[in-house]
């Protein structure tokens, strides 16, 4: 049995807790591991070169730019170390991933990537969209890197899985864009909103008004491939979820404690990698409570 442990006591990290016990043997995070989840607030870059160097496994639910950034930097210290440290293991990034590599290989050619986020977990989530909105936005256009300031422009209306519906969403700093450029080197465009209300986008240049509630209500995800099939024509298939989204981000990050303790590669892992089994991946986030859903363009009474 596996020794995890993890670092955190907010929602995800409460129900990433009692996941793993089902499977592994879950220890406070000051007492050794061999496998360590870090969802905590606050940068996880600095804490997972701690680990690494210790030789430990690393996930990492991390939503923050710079912090996906700087765990990136440390594939050489993970493969010298003989570890994995899985980058983004959230719901986005994270399930935005693992949904966009399903979605590409049930095609011929993908040519974009549009990623689309509602609602928040925790109040460490509710910080991260907060910032998000406030900072700068990245993309992927014409091979090329855009980046926009302020974030929360470029408003599109998105459609959700049920019962979240059709929400009103804007460029964000999120880190999407650069995991899925490292997954997908061929696609063209990758793009990654978040849903905001006005109050939201005004305010989001300044301290947060009042403190975040402990979790948000149901939120969603929802990720768009366009691209061809195998005769050439055009097809936009979309896939998402309709969950709170603590629950799914700890569903994605106990799926990878087992991909871990199975014997992953050393080195960075994100959930978008080509050498990954996403769907097996994603049966275990369905076993997590998750339920994925396609969108078919065809309504159901």
């Amino acid at each position: 049995m596996t020794t995890v442990g993890i670092v955190g006591h907010g929602v995800v990290a409460d129900r990433v807790r009692r996941l793993v016990a089902t499977t592994h043997e879950v220890r406070e995070h000051d007492l050794p591991a061999e496998i360590v989840v870090l969802a905590m607030g606050g940068p996880h870059a600095p804490r997972a070169a701690e680990l690494l160097r210790a030789g430990v496994h690393v996930i990492s639910t991390s939503g923050g730019l710079d912090d996906i950034r700087s765990m990136l930097d440390l594939d050489d210290d993970a493969r010298a170390a003989g570890v994995t440290l899985v980058v983004g293991a959230a719901a986005s990034p994270g399930l935005s991933g693992l949904l966009a590599r399903y979605l590409v290989a049930g095609m011929s050619g993908c040519d974009e990537l549009h990623v689309a986020v509602h609602g928040t977990a925790g109040p460490a989530c509710a910080r991260e969209h907060h910032d998000a909105l406030g900072g700068w936005a990245v993309g992927w256009h014409d091979d090329d890197w855009i980046e926009r300031s302020p974030a929360g422009s470029g408003r599109e209306l998105c459609w959700f899985p049920e019962p979240v519906g059709a929400r009103d969403c804007y460029r964000a700093g999120i880190p999407d864009p650069v995991l899925l450029r490292r997954a997908f080197p061929a696609v063209r465009r990758i793009s990654a909103r978040v849903s905001a209300t006005r109050r939201d986008r005004l305010t989001a240049r300044f301290p947060m008004l009042s403190p975040p509630h402990r979790e948000g209500g149901v939120g969603a995800l929802r990720v768009e491939a366009r691209g061809n099939d195998e005769h050439g024509g055009r097809v936009t298939p979309v896939a998402g979820i309709a969950e709170l989204i603590g629950t799914a981000a700890a569903a994605v990050a106990g799926a990878f404690v087992d991909h871990v303790a199975d014997g992953a590669a050393a080195g960075v892992l994100t959930s978008a990698d080509a050498d990954l089994p996403a769907l097996e991946l994603l049966r275990a986030v369905g076993r997590g409570g998750v339920r994925v859903q396609a969108f078919t363009g065809i309504p159901h009474e």
